[in-house]
Formats: C-alpha cells, sequence, structure tokens
C-alpha cells in the first residue's frame, strides 16, 4: 500500500457498470519529503494517478491506495482497474531512524 494526497476528481460520461457506487480520484503519490513532515502543497514531483474509490475520499484527503493485481481483489468480477483507494487515513506519525 502507498500513500497519496487526492489533488482532483475524475468525472465520466459513461462507466462500466462495476463501478458503481464510487468514483475515480486523481493523486499524487506522497515523496520522501512528506513523510519527513513536509507540507502537501506545493505538489511533489512526479507522476499522478487515477484511483478508484468506494470510500468517499475527497478533495485534500491522504489516502491509501493499492495498484496492480491487488487492486482488483475487492471486485467480484475481473474488472480493468489500476489502483484502489482503500483507506482514508486521519493522521500519521513517523520517526525516522537515527
Amino acid at each position: 500500500m502507498r500513500l497519496g494526497h487526492v489533488i482532483g476528481r475524475i468525472t465520466l460520461s459513461r462507466q462500466d457498470p462495476a463501478y458503481l457506487g464510487g468514483r475515480f480520484l486523481l493523486v499524487q503519490p506522497f515523496a520522501r519529503a512528506q513523510f519527513r513532515g513536509a507540507g502537501l502543497e506545493p505538489l511533489a514531483q512526479g507522476s499522478s494517478l487515477v484511483v478508484y474509490d468506494n470510500l468517499g475520499a475527497g478533495l485534500g484527503h491522504v489516502i491509501g491506495f493499492t495498484e496492480g493485481a491487488e487492486a482488483t481483489a475487492p471486485f467480484d468480477e475481473p474488472t480493468p482497474v489500476d489502483a484502489f483507494n482503500a483507506a482514508i487515513i486521519d493522521e500519521i506519525f513517523y520517526k525516522p531512524p537515527p
């Protein structure tokens, strides 16, 4: 699982019925600096990705997401999805090793 910051929402004009009850979010994965306490703005360098969400995360939330084959596990039928929101994070406590 990776952590990321929700920076936007994707609006679809049509969608597969397997996606009913959820939505797609635009997420910027955390960089090392965010784990050390750096702010979420400006955005960390790197590629953002689209994450399927059925938990109700919104703009500005920090989420935990899975990618690859693990992202398809919550669906009953085989569903084409690259990333799945598994958690909405309330707080992060991190103390780097000395």
